[in-house]
C-alpha cells in the first residue's frame, strides 16, 4: 500500500500565510491534489491547536481525519540558540501521536519561547539537540525531522547559521533522527552526495503557505497509513518516491545577491570569489555551494521509463514536476498569483 504525504504545511496563524488555510479548505484541496496524509501544521499555536481538537476526528491510530483526509499532528519550530560559538537558527519539523502529547509539548516549549501565540512557526530558544531531547522525554514516539536542510538562513546545513554535519548539530541525539527534508532549492540527488545521509530517509514536502502550493513537493510512502506506520517507513526508508519542485526554481539554489541581480554557480564562486561584484558585500551562499562543500562524492543519475530519476545506489527515486498553476500562468501570460490565473487553475 502507498499513500501520498505532505507533512510540512502551515495554518493561517503562521506569518506570511493565506487566511484561507483552515481545516475545511485543507481537506478540500488535499482531495484535489491527491494527498492522502497532511500534517496539521502549527500545533503550537493555541487557537489552531484548539481547532484541531474540535474539527478533526481521532481515528485511534495516531492520526486524525476530516472528510476522508487524514492528518498527523505536526508543526515547524525555529530553534534559535548559541551552539559551537555561533548563534544558530535551525528549522525543525516535529510530529506527535496524540493531542495529550501535543499539550505537554506546548507547555514545555512555552517556557522556551517569548510567545507561542505570535507565530504558528514559533521561535524556541533551544538548540536542535535540546529540542530532540525535550520532545523524546515527553513522548518517545515523537518524530523529529530537520526541515529544508540546505536553506542558507534556517537549514541544518545552511551557509548562514548551519553546521557541516548532522553529528555536529545533534550530538548524541542523532540516532533519533530518521529523516531529513530536502527543501525547494534541492532534490534527493544532491543529498545523495553526502555519505552521512545514506542511512536516513530523504523526504520532500511543500512548505505550503497557501492552498495552491500544497503538494508542490510530497513523499509517497509505503506501508500502513498510521502514525506508527509513518514512523516505521521513515526509519527503514520505505519510500516509493518523492515529488520534487525543480531546485533551479528555488530562491536559494545558487549563491548570489537577489537585489544586485547576481547569481553564481559553485564554479563561478571558485573563479570570482564570494563577494558581490556590484555592492562588494558578501554574497549569500546557496544550496549548490553547500552541497559542493559538504558532499564527498559524485552520483550519476538516470531517468527510467516512468520518468523517475534514479541512481545505482538503490535509494528511492524522485519525479520532478512543474505545478499546473505555473503552466497556466505561462500559457496565459500572467503572473502565477494573479486572479485570472487562479480562476483558470481552479475551474
Amino acid at each position: 500500500m502507498t499513500y501520498a504525504a505532505d507533512l510540512h504545511i502551515h495554518s493561517s496563524y503562521a506569518r506570511a500565510t493565506s487566511r484561507e488555510l483552515n481545516f475545511e479548505n485543507l481537506s478540500h484541496w488535499a482531495k484535489i491534489k491527491g494527498i492522502d496524509l497532511l500534517a496539521t501544521g502549527d500545533f503550537t499555536h493555541p487557537t489552531w491547536f484548539a481547532e484541531t481538537g474540535k474539527k478533526l476526528k481521532d481515528t485511534g491510530d495516531g492520526l486524525f481525519e476530516l472528510d476522508g483526509v487524514k492528518f498527523v499532528l505536526g508543526t515547524e519550530l525555529n530553534c534559535n540558540a548559541p551552539q559551537g560559538g555561533r548563534r544558530r537558527r535551525i528549522h525543525m519539523l516535529a510530529f506527535a501521536p496524540s493531542l495529550e502529547t501535543v499539550g505537554r509539548i506546548n507547555q514545555a516549549l512555552s517556557r522556551k519561547s517569548n510567545s507561542l501565540e505570535s507565530d504558528g512557526r514559533p521561535t524556541i530558544h533551544m538548540t536542535p539537540r535540546e529540542l530532540v531531547s525535550t520532545l523524546l522525554d515527553i513522548d518517545e514516539r515523537c518524530i523529529i525531522i530537520p526541515a529544508h536542510v540546505w536553506t542558507p538562513w534556517f537549514g541544518v546545513y545552511g551557509s548562514k547559521s548551519g553546521f557541516d554535519s548532522l553529528e555536529e548539530c545533534f550530538g548524541d541525539t542523532l540516532e533519533h533522527i530518521t529523516a531529513i527534508e530536502t527543501g525547494l532549492s534541492s532534490d534527493p540527488a544532491m543529498c545523495w552526495q553526502v555519505p552521512e545521509l545514506d542511512n536516513l530517509s530523504i523526504v520532500s514536502f511543500s512548505d505550503a503557505h497557501s492552498l495552491p502550493k500544497l503538494a508542490r513537493e510530497l513523499t509517497v510512502m509505503n506501508g500502513e497509513p498510521s502514525y506508527d506506520g509513518l514512523a516505521h517507513a521513515l526509519k527503514i526508508q520505505d519510500i516509493s518516491y518523492t515529488v520534487e519542485f525543480f531546485p533551479e526554481e528555488g530562491k536559494y539554489h545558487y549563491s548570489g545577491h537577489r537585489k544586485c541581480g547576481i547569481s553564481y554557480s559553485p564554479n563561478d564562486v571558485s573563479e570570482y570569489g564570494r563577494t558581490c561584484p556590484v555592492c562588494a558585500r558578501r554574497m549569500t551562499l546557496g544550496v549548490m555551494q553547500r552541497v559542493a562543500e559538504i558532499g564527498a562524492r559524485d552520483v550519476a543519475t538516470y531517468r527510467d521509463e516512468n520518468g523517475l530519476t534514479r541512481s545505482d545506489n538503490g535509494r528511492p527515486p524522485f519525479r520532478s514536476l512543474i505545478s499546473l498553476q505555473q503552466i497556466v500562468a505561462e500559457a496565459l501570460g500572467f503572473g502565477v498569483n494573479t486572479k485570472r490565473v487562479r480562476t483558470a487553475h481552479t475551474r
